[in-house]
C-alpha cells in the first residue's frame, strides 16, 4: 500500500490542538477560563474563512482575464468574420477554445473551494457552545442587571465599571435578550430589553429587525404586569406601522374594553372607600413602614445589596476593634523571621485575612494545573445527597492533591502552620472559576442537624473552617458576603480569607452563611480548602458553651 503523507497548514494544527482542548467540556459559559480558548478557536476560523475568500478571488481573477480576452478577442473576429477566419490559425483555434478551453473555462467556475473550509466548520461546530450556553450568557446578563441595579442602556453600551474593551449590543442583540425573558414568562426583563431595542432603532441604528415586531413583543409584556393603559400606547404605535396587523386590532379593543371596566370599578371602589374612611389605609402603612429595617429586609435582598457595597453593618466602634498585625501562628519555626501580614475583615463572625500568601508563580501553576480538569460546580443535594449543578452555582471546579504536583504540597502545608490545624483530613484543594455573572448563592459549609449524612462518606465529621485564596483581581463584583452580618469581603490577588464554620462546642455558627457575588467585570478564579473537625482534637479543643 502507497501511503502519501499530506502536509497540514499550520492554523489548522493549532485548530485541532484548540478542539481537543474543549472535546472534554460543556456548560462554556459557567467558566471564563474554559471561554477563553473558543476565542482562538474562533480566531483560527476566520483564518480558514480567509483562505477561502482569497481561494474564491483567485479563481474570480482568472475568470475575469479569460472574459477580457474572449471580449477583446470577438470583438476583433466579428468586424470580419471570414477575413478573421480565413488565417487557418484562428480557424484551429476557434475550435480549440471551443471544444477544449471553453470546457476547462467550465471545470474553474464549477470547481469547488469550500472543501476546506467547510470541513473545518463542520468539525469545529461540535465543540461549539449550545443554546443551554447561549441561554446561560443571556441570563447572568439580566442577573448582573438586577443585583447591580444597572439599566438595559448602560449594558447595551458597555459602558460597565472597569471594562477595557467596551462592547456594544445591537438591536438583534437587544431582541435576543428579550426573547430569551420572554420565553422563561419573566415579562418584566422581556419589556427592558425589548424597550431597548426599540430606542435604537428609534435612534436609527441599522437592523434586520422591524419596529413592528418589537413593539409586539413590547406591548404584550406591558399588558401582562397590569399596565393596560401603556400596552394600549404601544399597541396604538404598532397599528400605525402596520394596519392591517390581526393580532394588534384584537389587542386594541380588548385592551380598551379593560381599562373601561377598571375605570368603572375604580369608580366604585372610590365610592366604597370615601364611606369607609381611610383609617384602615393609614394603620397599614404605618406598619409597613416600621418594618424596613435591615434585618427583616428578605435574604435576597440583602445579598444583592451587599454585592452593590451597600448595607455593610459596620459601625465605628466595632471597626476601631479591628486590626492588622505580623502573624507567626504562636512562634511558628517557618514564621519568627518572616512573619505574614494578617488583618481583621469582621468580628463576628471572626473572619481574617492573609495578605501577599500565595505568589503569582505558584498561581499560575494551580490554574495550569486545573484548567484542563474544570468542571461545572456542583452542590450536594439536602435530600437525596447526590451531586447535582444548580443554577444558583455558575462556576466550574477541578480538585488538586498533593499527588498532582509538590507545589499543591507546599501549599497544603502552608495553611496547616498558619492556621494550627491539621490538613490530613481535610478535603483537597478546590481550585474555581466562575464564569459570565458567574456567583454562587447564600449557603452553608458546613452540614446542619437536618443533614446528618452531609459528610458521612469522608468520615472525618463537619467541615470545621474554610479557608480561601484569592487568585485573581476581580475588575467590578465578585464579592464574598455574609448576608445575615452585613459583611462583605472583596477579592485581592494574593491573599486569602480563613473563618470557622463551627463554634468550639462543635455546633455550627449559622452566621456565616456567605455568598459568592456575581461577577460584574473581570475573570474570577478562587480556590479553597474545606477543613474537617477529624484530627482537630488537640489543636482546637471543644468549648464548654454552645456558642463558645
Amino acid at each position: 500500500m502507497l501511503w502519501m503523507r499530506m502536509e497540514l497548514p499550520c492554523w489548522f494544527v493549532l485548530f485541532l490542538s484548540c478542539l481537543q482542548s474543549l472535546s472534554a467540556h460543556n456548560d462554556f459559559f459557567t467558566s471564563i477560563g474554559q471561554m477563553t480558548d473558543l476565542l482562538y478557536t474562533e480566531k483560527d476560523l476566520v483564518t480558514s474563512l480567509k483562505d477561502y475568500i482569497k481561494a474564491e478571488e483567485n479563481k474570480l481573477e482568472r475568470v475575469k482575464r479569460w472574459a477580457d480576452k474572449m471580449d477583446s478577442l470577438t470583438a476583433t473576429a466579428t468586424q470580419d468574420p471570414e477575413g478573421f477566419l480565413g488565417h487557418p490559425v484562428n480557424a484551429f483555434k476557434l475550435m480549440k477554445r471551443l471544444n477544449t478551453e471553453w470546457g476547462n473555462l467550465e471545470s474553474l467556475v464549477l470547481s469547488d473551494t469550500t472543501d476546506v473550509f467547510i470541513s473545518n466548520l463542520t468539525i469545529q461546530r461540535q465543540y461549539f457552545p449550545t443554546d443551554e450556553d447561549q441561554t446561560g450568557a443571556a441570563k447572568a446578563l439580566l442577573r448582573l442587571q438586577d443585583t447591580y441595579r444597572l439599566d438595559a442602556n448602560t449594558i447595551s453600551i458597555g459602558d460597565l465599571p472597569g471594562v477595557t474593551h467596551k462592547s456594544h449590543m445591537t438591536v438583534e442583540d437587544c431582541f435576543e435578550l428579550g426573547k430569551i425573558a420572554y420565553s422563561d414568562v419573566d415579562y418584566y426583563h422581556t419589556e427592558l430589553w425589548m424597550a431597548q431595542a426599540l430606542k435604537q432603532l428609534d435612534e436609527g441604528e441599522e437592523s434586520t429587525l422591524d419596529k413592528v415586531t418589537v413593539l409586539d413583543y413590547l406591548s404584550y409584556s406591558i399588558y401582562q404586569q397590569g399596565e393596560i393603559e401603556r400596552a394600549l400606547e404601544y399597541t396604538k404605535r404598532l397599528l400605525e406601522l402596520d394596519p392591517e396587523h390581526q393580532r394588534a386590532k384584537g389587542n386594541l379593543k380588548y385592551f380598551e374594553f379593560q381599562l373601561e371596566k377598571a375605570k368603572k370599578s375604580a369608580e366604585e371602589e372610590s365610592a366604597k372607600q370615601e364611606e369607609r374612611g381611610k383609617r384602615e389605609t393609614t394603620e397599614k402603612k404605618k406598619k409597613q413602614k416600621s418594618q424596613k429595617t435591615f434585618s427583616l429586609i428578605p435574604e435576597r435582598k440583602k445579598y444583592e445589596m451587599l454585592c452593590r457595597g451597600e448595607g455593610i453593618r459596620l459601625t465605628p466602634r466595632r471597626q476601631s476593634r479591628l486590626f492588622c498585625r505580623y502573624h507567626d501562628n504562636n512562634r511558628n519555626p517557618k514564621f519568627v523571621l518572616a512573619p505574614v501580614k494578617q488583618q481583621d475583615e469582621w468580628d463576628s463572625p471572626y473572619i481574617v485575612r492573609y495578605l501577599d500568601i500565595i505568589s503569582n508563580t505558584e498561581i499560575e501553576r494551580v490554574k495550569e494545573l486545573a484548567k484542563p480538569r474544570l468542571r461545572r460546580a456542583t452542590i450536594s443535594n439536602p435530600i437525596t445527597g447526590v451531586l447535582e449543578t444548580a443554577p444558583y452555582r455558575i462556576s466550574k471546579s477541578a480538585w488538586l492533591t498533593e499527588y498532582d504536583d509538590p507545589m499543591i504540597e507546599k501549599i497544603n502545608q502552608r495553611i496547616e502552620d498558619l492556621t494550627g490545624l491539621e490538613m490530613d483530613t481535610a478535603e483537597e484543594l478546590q481550585v474555581a472559576n466562575y464564569g459570565v455573572g458567574g456567583q454562587y448563592e447564600p449557603h452553608f459549609d458546613f452540614g446542619r442537624k437536618d443533614e446528618p449524612d452531609a459528610f458521612k462518606e469522608l468520615g472525618t465529621g463537619n467541615r470545621i473552617a474554610t479557608w480561601l485564596f484569592y487568585m485573581s483581581d476581580v475588575s467590578a463584583g465578585g464579592a464574598t458576603v455574609f448576608p445575615d452580618v452585613g459583611a462583605a469581603v472583596w477579592p485581592k490577588k494574593g491573599t486569602a480569607v480563613f473563618w470557622y464554620n463551627l463554634f468550639a462546642s462543635g455546633e455550627g455558627d449559622y452566621s456565616t452563611r456567605h455568598a459568592a457575588c456575581p461577577v460584574l467585570v473581570g475573570n474570577k478564579w478562587v480556590s479553597n480548602k474545606w477543613i474537617h473537625e477529624r484530627g482537630q482534637e488537640w489543636r482546637r479543643p471543644c468549648g464548654l458553651s454552645e456558642t463558645e
